[in-house]
């Protein structure tokens, strides 16, 4: 399994977090899993597109192109042959990019692109295959350029995702609205629209990407680590994990700390938490060849 990101170009910034790529061409059919990091993404799957095990218990094949809204819990995939995606991480004040109003009842799930705007999404789609047929991301950058360039974002709503992610998600809501000088009731309908959750939900995203990743990086025994990034005690951090993950915190350890290539390992999880699938292990990583990157 290869995956990478590429950072936007800096005139894209404001809109776009990242390009990313996965690939894999010969997937077991272990079921994988992401977990929600608060970015809604435009995805192309141009591979066999993937199976997404719902939390209703129903397999549901996604569609080749279509908008991942903000997702409150595990995503379980599971390939069906080939895969070979390519994303679009918006940034989250820019998360109505497409759904615009709709993006809130989109909540859990992954719609046809198609069936929110038919142009986007055939402008997208062309765009997607260009950059793997040249090997270069430049057409969906070109492409992204003309899609935000009359796209208007909501200022106060962007400054207070800045500080959210400033403070990794430890921060009162009430304490946020005061520091953007609005009320707590202006704050909530105008963030939810824009970014597609609650503040209070951002929050916790936020707090739990930031909780993986020293779980990733460091030694740190979880009650160590959870008290860090502002829970009040390690039942408190179970408690989110097991909500926004699925997994125990001794599990999500082994995935990030241990062998991915193993039978236990949560490879696709690792990855997106490390921004790349490279190996970490005794300072010692594994580089994607150049080739691999687009073909």
């Amino acid at each position: 399994m290869d995956y990478i990101e590429h950072p936007a170009p800096e005139d894209l910034r404001r809109y776009v977090r990242c390009l990313w790529q996965l690939r894999d061409d010969a997937p077991g059919d272990d079921i994988q899993v992401i977990y929600p990091d608060g970015c809604c993404e435009l995805l192309a799957e141009l591979g066999v597109p993937l199976r997404m095990h719902a939390a209703d218990g129903q397999v549901r094949s996604d569609q080749p192109f279509c908008f991942a809204a903000q997702q409150r819990g595990p995503v379980r995939l599971q390939a069906a042959g080939p895969v070979f995606c390519i994303g679009v991480r918006l940034q989250p004040a820019a998360s109505a990019l497409v759904a615009g109003a709709r993006l809130p009842g989109l909540r859990d799930h992954a719609p046809d692109l198609h069936t929110l705007d038919d142009t986007f999404a055939r402008a997208f789609a062309a765009a997607a295959r260009a950059s793997a047929a040249a090997d270069d991301p430049e057409p969906l950058w070109q492409f992204l350029r003309q899609a935000c360039a009359d796209f208007t974002m909501d200022a106060k709503i962007e400054k207070a995702v800045a500080l959210l992610d400033a403070a990794a998600g430890d921060m009162r809501i009430s304490a946020l609205a005061k520091s953007l000088g609005i009320s707590l009731r202006t704050l909530q309908p105008r963030f939810l629209a824009a970014v597609g959750m609650t503040p209070k939900e951002y929050a916790r995203v936020r707090r739990l990407q930031a909780l993986l990743q020293s779980l990733d990086e460091e030694h740190a025994d979880i009650a160590t680590a959870a008290a860090r990034h502002g829970y009040s005690d390690q039942s408190h951090a179970t408690h989110d994990l097991v909500r926004w993950t699925g997994s125990t915190p001794g599990a999500l350890v082994q995935a990030l700390r241990g062998d991915r290539d193993g039978d236990d390992a949560l490879r696709l999880a690792a990855a997106f938490v490390r921004g790349t699938s490279e190996r970490r292990n005794q300072g010692l990583a594994r580089r994607i060849p150049k080739a691999t990157a687009w073909v």
